[in-house]
């Protein structure tokens, strides 16, 4: 199942799920034990919080670039073969993997247009000068207090009603693109609106 088919990032139960963007069958290139000794592996981002991760895999995995793979709960996860889970950076990935990451990620939103659309909706001042919308790019005062005003006239319902609802507002999926794949290179930005750690 491909990311644009899933209508919430649960898949409409308890399983969190990872989308894989790349996919290793014989292991990372660096490691230097035997071919019998490595598992496959796929470096992958999680659905909900965008976690990046490196998936280890038994015998009888079989993913593929852009496959859905159920991270937890963990008797999900042994179903498809995960046998261990691991957190890693932007720096970690192959790349193959950054070169899927943004396609990912836009497939990510798409897929759950409204939990993205309610940001806007939702989004908070974080200091008395910084608010939540600003740390989109392009967006500063003028443009935040437009989509402030706008949505006092009623919620958003898609993107596509932001763009012709806030003047100034061009292309709002892929703003949010752009914030998450920042996000995910710099792990020293001081707020995160999107990716989150495993705590």
């Amino acid at each position: 199942m491909t990311p644009a088919e899933s209508d919430d990032s649960s898949g409409g139960s308890d399983t969190r799920y990872a989308v894989v963007l790349d996919y290793l069958p014989h292991g990372r290139a660096d490691d230097d034990r035997p071919q019998y000794q490595k598992e496959p592996l796929a470096y992958a981002l999680g659905e909900t919080d965008f976690r990046l991760v490196e998936l280890t895999f038994g015998d009888g995995a079989d993913a593929g670039i852009g496959d859905r793979v159920p991270i937890a709960p963990e008797e999900e996860r042994e179903d498809a073969a995960v046998e261990r889970i691991r957190d890693i950076e932007f720096d970690d990935l192959s790349n193959g993997a950054r070169t899927e990451l943004e396609y990912v990620v836009e497939e990510v939103i798409e897929a759950n247009e409204r939990r993205f659309v309610d940001f806007y909706n939702d989004a908070q001042p974080i200091t008395l000068r910084l608010h939540q919308l600003n740390l989109l790019p392009g967006i500063g005062k003028k443009l935040r207090n437009n989509i402030l005003d706008e949505r006092k006239r009623g919620p958003f319902e898609s993107f596509e009603g932001l763009e012709e609802r806030v003047s100034g507002l061009h292309r709002p999926k892929e703003v949010l693109v752009e914030r998450i794949i920042e996000e995910l290179r710099d792990d020293d930005l001081k707020y995160k609106a999107f990716v989150r750690r495993e705590e």
